[in-house]
C-alpha cells in the first residue's frame, strides 16, 4: 500500500507566516491611499451565479473560456468562483439599490479570485486581488484619479522603474465599425496566425490584439490603430484624461494596441507595467479602464463606471525579489461612515476643466504631506460642492475657478465665519498646515 502524500493543489499555494508581513504591507497601502481618496470597503461572496462573469465578463473571453471555476449544485444551480471583482461588484450596485445613493459610489475590495491557467511563476489558481471602483460617473477626471491612485499604491510599495501605457478602446459608437476594419485587416493575414486567434477573428477580433504569442505579436505590429478610429465624444474623452495624466506629471506611454482581455470595457484602459533596465515591459502589476455599459448590461440602470485591479501576489514576489524590507509596524487612516477621514478639516472645490486639472495634482500634494483633504471633483457646480462641504462639517473650503487656475492662486472660504483669503498656489499646502496645527 502506498503512503498517501497530501500536498497543496497544482497552482494553490500557502502564505507561510515569514511572508505575512509583505502581505500586510500591500494591504495596507491600498487600505491608506483607498481612505484618503474616501473609497469605502466592500466584500463580495466568493461564489456567484455562473451568468454574473460569463455575461460580465464576456462568454469569448480566456478567463470564461477556459479559466472560470464552475459547477452544479445539488440544486441545479450553475455557479462560479469568482474569477474577478468587477462583475460582483456592479452586481452589488444594483442588488443594492446603490443608485439612489450619491454619485459617484466609490469602493475598494481584496482577496482571493480563482482562474484555471496554466500555473508559472507569479501566477496562481487562487491569487490575490485588490480592486477598486467608481461608479455612477462619467467625468475624465475619474480616469485619471484610478490611474493616479493605481501608481500611488505601487510608488508607496518602492516600485521605481514603472510606466503607465494607456490607450482608447472607444464604445458601442465607434467600436462596431472598428471590429470591421480590425477583421478585414486580420483576415488577410488569417495562415499567419495562431489556432486561438483564428477561432477568435471569428467571435471577437479585439482580442487578438491581446495575444501574447510571438507570431500574433508580428501580425499585430501592423494592424489599423483604434485611436485614429474614434468616434467624436470618445475622443474628446480620451483627449482629456491624457490632459490630467500630463497635468499629475505621469510617466504614462501611448499603446495603441492596449485593450485588456475583458469584453466590458469602454473608453479608457491602462495597464501599469514594470520594466528592465532595457526599457522592456516584465508584465502588468495594475490594470484597468472604464466599463461604461457593464451595470446596465446586468439589468442595471445605464451607469457609467471605472476601476482597477492589481495582482497582490505577484507584488509581493517582486517586493521579495529585490530583498527588500518591510517594517510590519504602521497605522492607517481611519473613516467615518460616509468617506469622510476623521481629522478632514478642509474641501477642495474646483470649477472648470484647467481648475480641474490642477486640482488633481493639488491634492496628491496634500496627500504627500498626509493632510487630509475631501473633494469631488466628478462635480462642476460650486454651490454643490459648498453643500457637501458644508455637509461633512468641513471648516476650510479651497476654491479653485478658472481665474484662480490661470494666476496660480487659490481662494480659503473659512465656512464657520464667511470670510475669503486669496493663497498663492505654491504656498497653499504650507498654510494649511500651520491652519490645522493652531
Amino acid at each position: 500500500m502506498t503512503k498517501l502524500k497530501l500536498q497543496t493543489l497544482t497552482g494553490m499555494h500557502d502564505i507561510l507566516p515569514e511572508d505575512q508581513v509583505y502581505f500586510k504591507k500591500v494591504q495596507k497601502s491600498v487600505e491608506n491611499i483607498t481612505n484618503y481618496y474616501s473609497f469605502q470597503r466592500i466584500d463580495v461572496p466568493i461564489l456567484e451565479n455562473a451568468d454574473v462573469f460569463s455575461k460580465g465578463t464576456g462568454i469569448t473571453t480566456d478567463i470564461v473560456e477556459k479559466e472560470m471555476y464552475t459547477f452544479r449544485t445539488k440544486g441545479g444551480d450553475l455557479v462560479a468562483l469568482r474569477p474577478e471583482f468587477t462583475p460582483s461588484i456592479a452586481r452589488s450596485y444594483i442588488e443594492h439599490g446603490m443608485h439612489n445613493m450619491p454619485q459617484p459610489v466609490k469602493l475598494w475590495t481584496s482577496g482571493p479570485c480563482f482562474r484555471h491557467e496554466r500555473p508559472q511563476a507569479g501566477r496562481y489558481r487562487q491569487l490575490l486581488q485588490f480592486d477598486i471602483e467608481v461608479l455612477g460617473e462619467q467625468n475624465p477626471s475619474i480616469d485619471g484619479q484610478i490611474i493616479q491612485m493605481s501608481y500611488d499604491i505601487l510608488k508607496d510599495l518602492a516600485f521605481k522603474n514603472i510606466a503607465i501605457e494607456v490607450n482608447s478602446i472607444g464604445d458601442s459608437e465607434c467600436k462596431p465599425y472598428f471590429k470591421k476594419i480590425l477583421t478585414s485587416y486580420f483576415r488577410s493575414k488569417r495562415s499567419m496566425l495562431c489556432s486561438d486567434c483564428q477561432r477568435r477573428l471569428k467571435e471577437n477580433p479585439l482580442r487578438l490584439l491581446d495575444c501574447k504569442e510571438e507570431k500574433c505579436q508580428r501580425v499585430k505590429a501592423g494592424a489599423p490603430q483604434i485611436i485614429d478610429h474614434l468616434c467624436e465624444n470618445c475622443h474628446a474623452h480620451f483627449k482629456q484624461v491624457l490632459e490630467f495624466l500630463d497635468e499629475l506629471e505621469l510617466p504614462y506611454i501611448l499603446n495603441p494596441y492596449l485593450v485588456r482581455g475583458l469584453d466590458y470595457y469602454t473608453k479608457t484602459v491602462f495597464e501599469i507595467v514594470e520594466k528592465s533596465d532595457d526599457g522592456v515591459s516584465q508584465g502588468s502589476l495594475v490594470g484597468g479602464g472604464r466599463y461604461d455599459g457593464l451595470v446596465k448590461f446586468l439589468g442595471g440602470r445605464d451607469t457609467p463606471a471605472c476601476g482597477a485591479a492589481g495582482g497582490i501576489d505577484r507584488i509581493v514576489n517582486l517586493i521579495k525579489a529585490r530583498n527588500a524590507k518591510i517594517d510590519s509596524a504602521g497605522g492607517q487612516a481611519s473613516t467615518k461612515a460616509g468617506g469622510k477621514q476623521d481629522d478632514t478639516n478642509i474641501f477642495l472645490a474646483q470649477l472648470g476643466q484647467l481648475a480641474k486639472r490642477k486640482s488633481l495634482k493639488l491634492f496628491e500634494e496634500f496627500r504627500a504631506a498626509k493632510i487630509p483633504v475631501a473633494e469631488s471633483f466628478s462635480k462642476d457646480s460650486l454651490r454643490t460642492q459648498l453643500k457637501t462641504a458644508d455637509k461633512m462639517g468641513i471648516r476650510w473650503v479651497l476654491i479653485f475657478g478658472q481665474k484662480e487656475a490661470l494666476e496660480d492662486f487659490i481662494t480659503l472660504r473659512d465656512m464657520k465665519s464667511g470670510v475669503q483669503k486669496e493663497i498663492k498656489l505654491d504656498k497653499v499646502v504650507q498654510e494649511m498646515k500651520a491652519k490645522i496645527k493652531s
